[in-house]
């Protein structure tokens, strides 16, 4: 009931999403119900009724994934603070969503069975339709409802499934990373808790302990010039942290893991992490006293980790494509093309959608490279903060861009003709990939409109942001185009021969 109010109280835009996916939904149910049909058609020949039915399965991955971005722009569905008091929090909003996923998917597949009962003629009692082949719709044959319903349910209980699983709560507490390995200073090496950087030795007084005759009172004082001091000299926050964390109460260094013997008090005693007096109780703590948690490094953005195995599984798509171009010849026209070219361009699409991201990112920071102005500062730090969002979009339909190429330049003229359930799945393919672009430069606009908001407020004209969204729109053609005639121009060549 609560997916249903969401669903009736939202925006046009939303609702024009939903449809979208209903759309999608009804397309791919209408070539299930064929791939059905021609294998009621042909029980002789199941290979071929099973190739139908395995290229079926790019329309279903497109519908799905039109429909997951669709459900992380719902505004509706969205977390917000006070509703978990309601009961309305992460999991619940995420329920909602698969729900509203799932009926508008269901809506698609009634449509999709409608459809195909009224070209079948089993609605008006007319004879059955000649746009469609008549052995692809069973013209003579009983439907089984089990089949009909099994195909039908498939595509909205995967779409609901992976909007489940996309926004699944998840914990808010940071995970602790296993302690990177650490590299003392000149002939130290071992598990060290902090990194020394170059010149960190003797730096701000790190190594020398203060003479005990050094008042307490004055060690704020020499914090706050030591701290003075590092930013006179352009030292980076994150040392001038470590150097303060080194640095205990009464100017004691704390030991580090590359140190060879713990310090000495002026007693003469050795200090150790135990032995150390704890601070008072009653002392209070300013930003320059307290001591620092190091840092460990800055891990790298997770939208460059996948970069390598993008390249590698695209590499290995486009080996299975010239391996089955050159097995296997032509497709006979009226069938499909054989399981080594969908598995070849699924391995092919899948590289640049996990080579997407880092690709978006790399094209970032090359923007900015060179000294750079204002307009592509902002675009390359915009195109690298939305890396993630866009990047997997871009690589998909790049993939689906280089397919088109590919069936133009090869299947042109003297080809096979492609009949009315080819171009009903290309169309599918290509229009859910485009929506899913545009869905997710949506979503990314949403998420940096407290950004753009801030920059108009401090006098940033609007012509300026237009301008940087040109950059970074010309910046990704310029990227992306070469790459797609490169992956083209490459799928092609076993078939020209």
């Amino acid at each position: 009931m609560l997916a249903l109010r969401l669903t009736r109280t939202a925006h046009l835009a939303v609702h024009l999403r939903r449809l979208l996916v209903a759309l999608a939904s009804a397309g791919t149910g209408f070539l299930l119900l064929c791939a059905l049909g021609h294998a009621l058609s042909h029980p002789d020949t199941p290979g071929a009724s099973a190739l139908r039915l395995a290229w079926c399965a790019a329309p279903l991955a497109a519908a799905v994934y039109l429909a997951v971005a669709v459900a992380r722009t719902d505004p509706g569905t969205r977390p917000r603070s006070g509703l978990s008091t309601i009961g309305l929090g992460p999991g619940r909003l995420m329920a909602v969503s698969a729900t509203t996923t799932a009926l508008s998917a269901a809506l698609g597949s009634v449509a999709a069975l409608l459809a195909f009962l009224y070209l079948r003629g089993s609605l008006t009692g007319r004879p059955p339709s000649d746009r469609v082949a008549a052995d692809a719709l069973a013209v003579g044959q009983t439907l089984p409802a089990p089949a009909v319903l099994t195909l039908l349910v498939l595509v909205p209980a995967l779409a609901s499934a992976a909007v489940a699983h996309t926004l699944r709560p998840r914990d808010p507490r940071p995970t602790t990373a296993p302690a990177p390995r650490g590299y003392g200073r000149f002939g130290a090496y071992g598990w060290g808790k902090a990194r020394e950087t170059f010149g960190a030795y003797g730096r701000f007084g790190a190594r020398t302990a203060q003479p005990a005759s050094v008042a307490a009172g004055s060690q704020p004082a020499s914090a706050t010039a030591g701290s003075r001091a590092a930013g006179a000299m352009e030292v980076p926050p994150l040392e001038r942290s470590r150097e303060r964390g080194r640095v205990g109460a009464g100017g004691a260094p704390h030991p580090q893991a590359s140190a060879p013997h713990p310090p000495t008090s002026a007693d003469g005693t050795t200090q150790t992490l135990d032995a150390a007096p704890p601070a008072p109780a009653d002392t209070p703590q300013t930003p320059d006293t307290a001591p620092d948690t190091p840092a460990g490094p800055t891990p790298r953005p997770p939208s460059t980790t996948a970069l390598p195995w993008g390249i590698a599984v695209l590499t290995a798509g486009l080996t299975v494509e010239t391996y089955t171009g050159n097995a296997s010849a032509a497709p006979a026209p009226g069938t499909a093309p054989s399981a080594g070219v969908l598995i070849g361009w699924a391995l092919t699409a899948v590289g640049l959608a996990l080579a997407g991201p880092g690709l978006t990112h790399l094209c970032g920071r090359l923007l900015q490279a060179a000294r750079p102005g204002a307009l592509r500062l902002l675009a390359g730090r915009v195109l690298m903060e939305e890396s993630h969002r866009i990047g997997r979009p871009l690589g998909v339909v790049a993939a689906v861009a280089a397919a088109a190429y590919v069936t133009a330049s090869v299947y042109d003229g003297d080809g096979p003709a492609f009949g009315p359930l080819g171009t009903l799945g290309a169309v599918l393919v290509a229009g859910c990939t485009v929506a899913t672009l545009l869905t997710a430069a949506v979503e990314a606009r949403h998420a940096r409109a407290d950004t753009t908001g801030a920059l108009r407020r401090l006098g940033a004209p609007p012509a300026t942001l237009r301008a940087a969204a040109a950059v970074r729109a010309a910046a990704l053609l310029a990227l992306f185009g070469p790459l797609v005639l490169i992956v083209a121009v490459l799928a092609a060549l076993p078939l020209d021969h």
